[in-house]
């Protein structure tokens, strides 16, 4: 039925604009997620989720334990509504929740953070599995827990004054990276069929106005045909 759904929904599209969504999908991984924690910038917040949907990551996973993950629209242009987001906020500290949820769907998580065992983003080993990239709040960084709970490190060569990039400008330099090492690989990256379902649905709800009530309406037809 979600096939005959998503053929149903595509009807209410213009070529143009079903053309976009059907080459898009084609780029979307989830090979690579980011884990942001605690980040109380909006416009760093925004920035990112506007950089992982421009290098086409899909899922983005929120630690929210003292500051609210706020989405800047100046500055996200909209990206949030084609990205899946993962809030963990139920707890006092969610970092260790959300550290081992990844862990448990296969991902090494990936600190990028300067470390006595970290790897040069040039020498960073993409091959090895699917990469959690986790990056902390602007000034004091990972926590201990997101420090002491990584499986690897990871850090951009520098050579300047300053010790550190803005958290947005990290993520774009490593994802930009990252994602060009992907796309030159012999990796399986991108989304199965089944993954493309469910998220062209996603994107044809966020684009259709008044889905849900298109949506009932559909489900009503299709059960008066088969009974």
């Amino acid at each position: 039925m979600k096939t005959q759904l998503i053929e149903y929904l595509s009807k209410l599209l213009t070529p143009n604009r079903l053309n976009l969504l059907n080459r898009i999908i084609e780029y979307r991984t989830s090979y690579i997620t980011v884990l942001l924690e605690d980040i109380y910038q909006s416009q760093n917040a925004s920035a990112v989720l506007r950089t992982c949907d421009c290098f086409g990551i899909q899922n983005v996973h929120i630690v929210e334990n003292e500051h609210l993950y706020t989405i800047n629209p100046d500055v996200a242009l909209g990206s949030s509504k084609w990205l899946y987001l993962n809030r963990y906020n139920e707890k006092k500290n969610n970092t260790i929740d959300a550290i081992n949820h990844l862990k448990n769907k296969g991902y090494r998580i990936v600190a990028t953070s300067p470390h006595t065992n970290d790897v040069p983003l040039d020498d960073f080993d993409i091959t090895k599995g699917k990469v959690a990239l986790l990056f902390g709040s602007e000034k004091p960084g990972l926590s201990e827990i997101a420090l002491d709970n990584a499986d690897e490190f990871l850090n951009i060569p520098m050579f300047g004054f300053t010790e550190s990039f803005n958290i947005s400008v990290s993520a774009s330099i490593i994802l930009h990276h990252l994602t060009y090492k992907l796309r030159n690989s012999d990796i399986d990256y991108l989304l199965d069929d089944t993954q493309k379902k469910e998220l062209m649905l996603s994107w044809l709800k966020a684009t259709i106005k008044k889905s849900d009530i298109i949506i009932d309406e559909f489900y009503k037809r299709y059960t008066s045909v088969l009974f």
